[in-house]
């Protein structure tokens, strides 16, 4: 490997310190008025220096934060920050009372601006005044976020986003909360990102097989699931109850929890109407956005009437009253005097003030969101009773209410009361479904600590990224297959030894392909991975022969709104510095080829063109991004024609008639006679009619009527795509009529909801919208169940540039090989191929692929295997 290029990959090593404190020599004993479990997790936190605190509703989180700032204050001076919901200040205030007297006495305050911070002190504040910029957490030698779980809506989320940046450079972090998920993998993994133990794209690549067209779905290895399970007990513990760690469970039982569910009837006679006028019988299930909300509007009277019914059982009882709605608000304040409300827009301090004096006791009632009340606050001393009035389907805010009041220290069976409407059937369930997940996460979270106990193990040997790579190379008669960093195989390469390059690169920092230093992928920004490209280019230059093309795959990347700080999602022109970057390094930029994708498909993996976004306000909303074939060619030596040293050669197909011969250029055939056009033989080559075809890509079908909108109805999806395009070419396009279609499928339940079946094709020659996006080698990864690639290259795509672009016999390369898509088409086109690739295990797999191609063995596509299944069932 050269010096350069190896300084260059040494220089992405740079990582987070390992932050941790020797309790023996730096600072004194545990407060030992602690609880037991806790002057086990305290001493293990402080060694670590970031870590996380999954403990359950009660088990003191609040004391722990307070004991490991104390200690850190001590050892290494400076301020301290705790970061809490609010309302939940006073928790901390009563545990420090409770806990931290005399020689483990601590200072503690609420603070909302930098002037009120004092050293030796640990302060509060909360997320809001975080997260709007008003207290810089670089101030702070150490910074817990009590109640984490804001970070769970990692990619999304302006919390996570902003609480990374503004965080990065505190030198003790630690976050701790009651319900994590062991199984939603992406919130687990924010909180390593959160605390630097590793970043998340690090994490999806060496654990999970990932979605490409849902980014944030991830699926665990089975072989990896032991090894992901020690990294994560390795930087946080979970316990439920003291148990877990061996020490006795007396005074840490759940007080029983009684679960009350209530229908109201729904009223049928509003049920509504079907896109098409008519109206309907009865009211659908209320399991979207819209039509729960419009259910929980249309029935807020019966539902108000209810908590009327409920609370008349025990009027003077203490209960919270949950809403999810602004108008349920305005009912219950309306209907219950008595009661008092938070809401958003509050003046922060009256909103804690209620908090508080509702916790105390001071007030019967409290109405409240669980998006605002339902994270940190305990309700528990007076309170064992709540009434949700309405239902929905996050989950999260549901136990996280409900443990408002159900936790250690309550003294009475906690009563919960759900209302929910007859369409909500659907939503019910679901609710019980997730419940009855949460209780095996719960289940799982305590073999985890069981198993591995508070390690401190570092998991170096294992989880270190690697830092060069060991090649191996398998070849055959038309194909080498590398397992390499490309910019060191690039370089071993002869010049001008390269007859094309197809490939597609990786989209900077969009994915991760192997846990190794030399990934692409594994790059800080945009600009860092054109750094590492810019060893790669030259090279690519250097080794293709001169005229020749470098076909280079790419898409523009979305940058979330979190990032940019404009709230909003933006486009990145990823193809745009890519044709700079090549152009910077000699390539002469030739054309730029449209491939049209399926805007449904990315809505589901950005969430980036929602219908129901787009009805709030559609300047918010872009287009769908197309991906693009770069071409990129590398001058001749003779400059005078331009033509290639060695050109593309293609063969004229020329008529031949049987009496007079071949039929040159601009000649017309003889006419009459034997000699009819009908009897001419074609010899094989590129005909005119064929390049005029390639060049404008424009064919009409044949057909006495435009198809109308019922004509597609009742046909499956495949019939429905093949007709539609070609109608779609066949006839001037008509917008409203392509409105027309989709909405008699959408009323017919036939417009699918995860691709797009009626896309808008074009008939220009750069336009391509016929790619079969499914014929990818992933197909027969999934069939033979391997890990399927990320983003792989469609099989459309490679054939045409290696016919259109090469000679049958010559060499085509992909420095990102992959799983061998170009190789493998390579060889079945009659070209040899190169491909090269980091990841051992997409190497191994395509190297299979291009021995089969080889061996000319028929390897089955989707197509056949859908086939077959059709077979079967006759």
């Amino acid at each position: 490997m050269s010096d350069d290029y190896l300084d260059f990959l040494k220089a992405k090593m740079v990582s987070a310190p390992v932050a941790g404190l020797d309790l023996v020599d730096r600072t004194g004993p545990v407060n030992p008025a602690l609880k037991p479990h806790c002057k086990v997790i305290v001493p293990w936190a402080l060694r670590g220096g970031r870590r996380a605190i999954f403990a359950r509703f009660g088990l003191h989180k609040t004391s722990m934060q307070i004991e490991i700032e104390r200690q850190i204050l001590a050892a290494e001076g400076g301020a301290g920050l705790i970061v809490c919901p609010l309302g939940v200040k006073q928790e901390f205030f009563r545990d420090a009372e409770l806990y931290f007297i005399g020689e483990f006495g601590v200072r503690m305050k609420f603070i909302r601006r930098p002037e009120e911070i004092e050293d030796g002190c640990i302060h509060l504040t909360n997320y809001e005044t975080v997260r709007d910029g008003k207290l810089d957490p670089t101030l702070f030698k150490v910074a817990c976020l009590d109640e984490a779980s804001c970070l769970r809506g990692f990619g999304s989320s302006k919390t996570f986003r902003e609480f990374m940046r503004l965080f990065a450079g505190v030198a003790y972090k630690f976050v701790a909360t009651a319900t994590p998920s062991p199984n939603d993998f992406i919130e687990l993994l924010a909180y390593a990102a959160f605390l630097e133990i590793m970043d998340v794209g690090e994490a999806k690549t060496r654990f999970f097989k990932r979605n490409s067209e849902k980014a944030d779905k991830l699926t665990i290895h089975p072989h990896k699931e032991e090894e992901f399970w020690r990294w994560i007990s390795s930087w946080a513990v979970f316990i439920s109850k003291p148990s877990d760690l061996g020490f006795s469970d007396d005074g840490y039982i759940l007080p029983e929890l009684d679960v009350r569910w209530h229908e109201i009837p729904a009223d049928h006679a509003h049920a509504g109407f079907e896109a098409s006028g008519q109206g309907r019988l009865l009211k659908e299930a209320a399991i979207g956005v819209q039509n729960a909300a419009a259910e929980k509007r249309s029935s807020l009277d019966a539902r108000i009437a209810k908590v009327l019914e409920l609370r008349a059982e025990a009027p003077d009882e203490h209960r919270i009253l949950w809403h999810d709605l602004e108008a349920e608000r305005h009912a219950l304040e309306k209907a219950i005097p008595t009661a008092k409300a938070i809401w958003g827009s509050q003046d922060l301090d009256e909103r804690e003030r209620r908090v508080i004096d509702f916790s105390e006791g001071c007030f019967a009632e409290l109405a409240a969101k669980p998006s605002i009340a339902g994270s940190g606050c305990n309700f528990q001393r007076h309170c064992a009773w709540e009434i949700f009035v309405g239902v929905g389907f996050k989950f999260n805010d549901l136990i996280q209410a409900i443990h408002r009041v159900q936790r250690f220290g309550q003294t009475r069976g906690v009563r919960i009361d759900l209302i929910y409407t007859e369409a909500e059937r659907p939503v019910r369930r679901e609710i019980e479904r997730k419940w009855a997940q949460h209780m095996e996460m719960e289940k799982r979270m305590v073999e985890i600590v069981k198993k591995y106990g508070l390690t401190q193990a570092a998991m170096g040997d294992i989880l270190v990224r690697s830092l060069g790579v060991e090649r191996v190379e398998a070849s055959g008669h038309n194909y080498r297959c590398i397992n390499n960093d490309c910019v060191e195989e690039v370089r071993r390469m002869p010049d001008a030894s390269i007859d094309l390059i197809v490939t597609s690169i990786p989209f900077s920092t969009q994915y991760e392909y192997s846990p190794s230093y030399n990934d692409f992928g594994h790059t800080d920004n945009d600009e860092h991975f054109f750094r590492q490209m810019d060893f790669l280019i030259p090279e690519l230059l250097r080794v293709v022969k001169p005229g020749r093309v470098a076909a280079i795959h790419v898409k523009d990347r979305i940058t979330p709104g979190g990032i940019n700080g404009l709230g909003f999602q933006t486009v990145s022109p990823f193809s745009d510095l890519t044709v700079e970057r090549f152009r910077r390094h000699g390539w002469a930029f030739m054309a730029r080829k449209t491939v049209t994708t399926d805007v449904v498909r990315e809505n589901n993996q950005t969430y980036r063109l929602g219908w129901t976004e787009q009805c709030k306000d559609g300047t918010k909303m872009g287009y769908g991004l197309p991906e693009y074939v770069l071409l990129f060619r590398r001058p001749p030596t003779d400059r005078s024609n331009g033509y290639a040293d060695e050109p593309v050669r293609k063969s004229k197909k020329r008529w031949v008639d049987p009496v007079d011969g071949p039929i040159e250029d601009g000649e017309m055939p003889s006419e009459g006679g034997g000699n009819s056009a009908r009897y001419w033989e074609a010899a094989d080559g590129y005909s005119r009619a064929r390049w005029q075809i390639d060049a404008h890509g424009h064919t009409r079908s044949s057909g006495d009527r435009p198809l109308a909108p019922e004509d597609y109805i009742g046909l499956d999806a495949g019939d429905v795509w093949k007709l539609w395009k070609r109608e779609n070419l066949a006839r001037v396009y008509d917008f409203e009529h392509h409105v027309r279609v989709a909405e008699a499928l959408d009323i017919a339940g036939s417009l699918p909801v995860t691709f797009m079946l009626l896309p808008p094709h074009s008939p220009h020659p750069d336009v391509w919208t016929d790619i079969t996006r499914m014929r990818t080698m992933n197909t027969l990864q999934a069939g033979a169940g391997r890990e399927q690639h990320l983003c792989p290259l469609q099989f459309d795509i490679v054939d045409r540039l290696i016919v259109q672009m090469s000679q049958p016999g010559e060499t085509v390369l992909d420095p990102f090989g992959g799983l061998m898509t170009v190789p493998y088409c390579a060889i079945k086109l009659g070209r040899r191929g190169v491909g090269i690739e980091l990841n051992p295990g997409y190497w191994l797999d395509g190297v299979k692929y291009c021995e089969a191609a080889e061996e000319e063995v028929e390897t089955p596509t989707l197509f056949d295997l859908i086939g077959m299944d059709v077979e079967a069932a006759e």
